[in-house]
């Protein structure tokens, strides 16, 4: 490829960019406060953009298009699920979690948060919970890095191999040098160029066609039921889709977005910002899948790559109908939701082995900056595992996400709502439902699988109940648990 070639100029310009933010970035670095969670300084604009781009990873661009050109619009109940599970995590968890951290000896973490909150003195919580972050987050990570090599590797023609090298080296520069801040100031331009590329693409899809007639046409001939929201989808298949939405309460790369707002009034503006983005983006995505199937009907002869990976849809429909310097914009709007997710997943997993494994037992009189250079060593730690488990290049990237999200909400869900409502909640019975939650993911995946259910159901409402009924059977929390939950949850009325 010349390399004047305008897309991989676009790319490179972009690379190049964020690279630069994240100097900045460094600059603003001064403790591991700021490395982790940005000093909690974040406004609502920044929160919310930062909180969605984080969310929606490479899949919103690759995972759910390609599931629409392959199903029709019965796959659009993952996205129903989410905006209905987005909006309940702004409303009940985003404000209440950023007092009760603070409260909570001002928690960077959340196994930091659980271990406070219960008066974990022996620890057991914040490592098995670090733990849980870590398996689940080495999957997701692994997940981000099949994303973007994939990207690489239709963009320019590169083996698997090469194109996941350079997509993580990519990501991995800016996180290592800015943190959190470079993280989140990144994540903001990245859902700036998502929203763009998702809005763009289905209408200039739509124009391509003379006729709009031609659209339904061509739907019927390929998809006959795709425009059926229902398709042939049982209530188990739809309750699954929709349970998605489940699996905001537990995620933690989305949490710590809510940790670091510079206040809890500015998490209402932050929500309104977040939804209107989230519902636009994922609109979007839905759109250029479906619109996709319209359009390869009508041109077969180009429809070679998607049919033989649906999740392409997105980067075939941009390369084939946008000029090649737009075409670089759009198509690095797929990296930036790589890299915007892939970034604060490292960042969550480098502050969990740093804070809660390094500084917890092996150096407690750590100073700031060696705690900020073994955050950085860590990253680079997790990311060469997520390399390694993204070395397949058969790897499908919703069905990676699908598996750490379920783990995820599952595990710490349950406790995080419970936590912050629910002032009779034991240790006992959060450590019980953490590893519930975690365990029933694993086997109804592994031993259930083919019954249809998400593992994220059985998995959250076992975590649920096992929580309470532990807990109500356990003693009940000390007076010092109860009065620091008492303050922030005042704290918190207070506020709103």
């Amino acid at each position: 490829m010349s390399s004047l070639d305008p897309t991989l100029i676009t790319f490179l310009f972009y690379i190049v960019a964020m690279i630069a933010i994240g100097l900045m970035a460094y600059r603003a670095t001064s403790n591991f406060s700021d490395y982790i969670l940005g000093g909690r300084r974040l406004g609502s604009f920044v929160t919310a953009l930062s909180a969605g781009a984080s969310d929606m990873s490479g899949w919103l661009l690759m995972g759910l298009p390609g599931a629409i050109y392959l199903s029709g619009l019965s796959e659009m109940w993952i996205a129903i699920g989410l905006i209905i599970g987005a909006w309940l995590n702004w409303l009940l968890v985003a404000g209440r979690l950023r007092v009760h951290t603070e409260v909570q000896h001002n928690a960077l973490t959340l196994p930091d948060y659980f271990s406070n909150r219960f008066n974990d003195q022996k620890k057991i919580l914040r490592i098995v919970s670090a733990f849980v972050i870590l398996i689940f987050f080495a999957i997701y990570c692994a997940s981000g890095m099949v994303a973007g090599a994939r990207l690489f590797e239709s963009m320019f023609g590169i083996s698997y191999s090469t194109a996941l090298w350079i997509s993580a080296v990519a990501t991995i520069s800016y996180v290592f040098i800015g943190g959190f801040l470079a993280v989140s100031w990144t994540d903001t331009i990245q859902a700036g160029l998502m929203i763009f590329a998702l809005l763009l693409t289905p209408l200039v899809v739509i124009l391509s066609f003379s006729d709009l007639s031609q659209i339904s046409i061509a739907l019927d001939a390929a998809r006959p039921h795709a425009t059926d929201i229902w398709g042939n989808l049982s209530f188990v298949a739809i309750i699954s889709l929709l349970a998605w939405g489940l699996g905001y309460f537990g995620q933690p790369h989305i949490l710590v977005r809510f940790m670091a707002a510079d206040s809890v009034k500015s998490i209402p503006n932050a929500r309104r910002i977040g939804m209107t983005w989230m519902i636009l983006c994922l609109g979007g995505a839905v759109a250029a899948g479906f619109f996709g199937i319209a359009y390869f009907q009508q041109h077969p002869e180009l429809a070679a790559v998607v049919n033989a990976n649906p999740e392409t849809v997105f980067m075939e429909l941009t390369k084939i109908l946008f000029n090649p310097w737009v075409a670089g914009i759009v198509l690095a709007a797929i990296l930036a939701a790589v890299m915007s997710t892939l970034s604060c997943q490292l960042l969550v997993c480098s502050s969990t082995l740093t804070e809660d494994f390094y500084k917890a037992f092996l150096r407690k009189d750590a100073s700031q900056k060696e705690l900020v250079w073994i955050g950085r060593l860590m990253v680079l730690a997790i990311a060469l595992l997520a390399i390694y488990m993204a070395g397949n290049p058969e790897s499908k990237v919703l069905g990676l996400v699908a598996y750490a999200w379920a783990g995820f909400g599952a595990a710490f869900g349950p406790l995080i709502i419970l936590s912050l409502f629910w002032k009779r909640m034991t240790l006992n019975g959060a450590l019980a439902g953490m590893v519930v939650g975690a365990v029933m993911v694993i086997v109804w995946k592994n031993v259930w699988g083919d019954t249809g259910l998400y593992e994220i159901v059985p998995g959250f409402i076992c975590s649920l109940i096992v929580i309470v009924v532990v807990s109500l059977m356990g003693k009940a929390p000390s007076k010092d648990v109860t009065d620091r939950f008492e303050k922030a949850d005042q704290l918190y009325k207070d506020s709103v």
